[in-house]
């Protein structure tokens, strides 16, 4: 469209009065989810399945190339490692170079990588395979993260936030029992079952990347699917937020950084990063260890914790949004995942420790809503990209550590309570630090 003929529609909607201009914006924004959310659902949930699907295929494994408890921890923990080295400079790429074609470089990259672990032939290949897929990969989430704040306001990222992410939730819905059925094809054309596992699951991620250059638009200014009306009322809805903002925003990435409340973020996001790792590389083993089961028997008893995970995310972050409140929220998940955790590490019982791993899966997913709906309301520009990642990027770190320390502990006591009590502690560390967070204005704010 001509930039004359927008120019004028700002104007032309400016003059309208309020009820129409939020009309036109709420139908911006109805599209949006429409168009957008079940999209960047689906790249989501390939990218977890490709990060997570390594706990499936550990099943094979492991005992083929003969890696121990502690070196596969530490394997899967590794990606984490490259993703946070290369996390915020892959944000701040994607906010000087746009999301379109950043998201899909990352995608296509992180799909080679995913499907080239069929290379793993030992202790070493499988730490620099890791390590790689975490270097493609990273800026993905938070670069999507960023992409949203592009679109919806601050009421409603809680909710979009929780929508995305419940791909991470159904991806271990899906991963159980497709790594399950995948395993099954061990020894077709000479390929073991594990290895048909990342070959499977990661070619969609470079069919999605092509894809993504096609179907996703850089902002709502470039979104033909909206009305000019409807654009430029939502523009001015997004332009109004920032400006008024309920308290101050930093704009720059060294402001940011120089914020504590960041700094805060990142470490509660270490902690349920801890948890939500620990438990999701080592679920399948976990189930194995309740009795002699199939591979496809584990993955689908390992699809049962993520249902209620993923009805968590979205009943948590519309809670969330329509009271305006975060840290109580977050809190209370980081204290239910706790919970369930301690449950789980305490019972005997097969089934009452799937039931315990599903209250606590539900707990902590629900965190996420609440927790991404924060930077938002404090920063923006250049320090949106690039404190998101950071927040992202050290708090994967505990991606690393939770697999690891799980590992070590499982190889010494030959249990999993001990790792499961470690991932509880972090939860409430997470949660009570949580509520340390400043309150923003909005939340007191009754108009």
């Amino acid at each position: 469209m001509p930039h004359a003929e927008y120019d004028r529609s700002v104007k032309e909607v400016r003059s309208i009065e309020t009820a129409d201009e939020s009309r036109l914006a709420d139908a911006a924004l109805s599209k949006a989810r429409r168009r957008l959310l079940p999209f960047l659902f689906v790249l989501y949930l390939v990218a977890y399945l490709d990060r997570i699907n390594v706990g499936f295929a550990s099943l094979q494994m492991n005992r083929e190339l003969g890696l121990s408890e502690s070196v596969f921890g530490l394997g899967a923990g590794l990606f984490f490692i490259g993703y946070s080295i290369f996390e915020v400079p892959s944000n701040l790429i994607l906010a000087r170079v746009g999301a379109r074609l950043w998201i899909a470089r990352i995608m296509i990259s992180w799909g080679v990588v995913a499907m080239a672990m069929i290379a793993v032939r030992g202790a070493a290949s499988f730490f620099a395979l890791r390590f790689i897929l975490g270097l493609a990969e990273a800026g993905f989430f938070p670069g999507v993260i960023l992409y949203l704040t592009f679109w919806f306001p601050a009421r409603e990222q809680a909710r979009a936030v929780a929508l995305f992410m419940t791909a991470s939730a159904l991806a271990g819905v899906i991963a159980g029992p497709v790594s399950g059925g995948l395993l099954e094809l061990h020894g077709l054309a000479g390929l073991s079952g594990w290895q048909w596992l990342f070959i499977l699951e990661g070619l969609p991620a470079v069919i999605l990347g092509v894809w993504v250059l096609r179907y996703l638009p850089e902002g709502p200014k470039d979104a033909a699917w909206l009305e000019v009306g409807e654009r430029a009322a939502l523009l001015m809805r997004l332009e109004r937020e920032r400006r008024r903002g309920t308290q101050k925003r930093q704009n720059s990435f060294a402001e940011a950084i120089s914020n504590s409340t960041v700094w805060i973020l990142s470490l509660v996001y270490f902690a349920i990063v801890f948890g939500l790792y620990g438990v999701t590389f080592w679920l399948p083993q976990i189930i194995q260890s309740f009795g002699n089961r199939s591979d496809v028997e584990i993955g689908m008893l390992s699809a049962i914790p993520f249902f209620g995970a993923a009805v968590a995310m979205v009943f948590v972050g519309r809670a969330s949004d329509l009271s305006g409140e975060r840290r109580w929220h977050l809190a209370f998940c980081a204290a239910v995942g706790a919970i369930g955790l301690m449950l789980a590490a305490t019972t005997r019982s097969p089934l009452l420790s799937l039931a315990a791993l599903s209250i606590a899966a539900a707990g902590i997913w629900g965190t996420f809503g609440p927790f991404w709906a924060m930077p938002p309301e404090f920063l923006s520009g250049t320090a949106a990209a690039g404190a998101i990642a950071l927040i992202n990027s050290i708090g994967n770190l505990g991606g690393f550590a939770g697999p690891y320390a799980v590992g070590i502990v499982k190889q010494a006591t030959h249990s999993f309570a001990g790792g499961m009590i470690a991932m509880a502690a972090a939860l409430v560390a997470g949660g009570m630090l949580a509520l340390t967070l400043p309150v923003p204005l909005r939340e007191t704010d009754e108009s």
